[in-house]
């Protein structure tokens, strides 16, 4: 009983920030949130239309990838 749990001292520090830095500066933090997550979800949707077509690669235009023989010695 005679130590705070980080429950405690997280209450108490909200209630300190709403009495002293005013409830305003919370409201405008929380609509700059609200406006940065409506970004990113339009973020994202736009990028879903260009993405969405596979690019096909042109057989005059790839290069032909050597590959080296597993070696005898190393057994899997």
């Amino acid at each position: 009983m005679g130590t705070f749990s980080i429950w405690h001292w997280l209450v108490v520090l909200a209630v300190v920030l709403v009495l002293f830095g005013g409830g305003g500066k919370i409201s405008r933090l929380m609509g700059d949130f609200g406006k940065g997550l409506k970004n990113f979800k339009s973020g994202l949707k736009e990028g879903e239309g260009a993405g969405d077509e596979p690019k096909a690669l042109d057989a005059e235009k790839s290069e032909a990838v050597e590959t080296s023989k597993p070696d005898p010695a190393v057994k899997s």
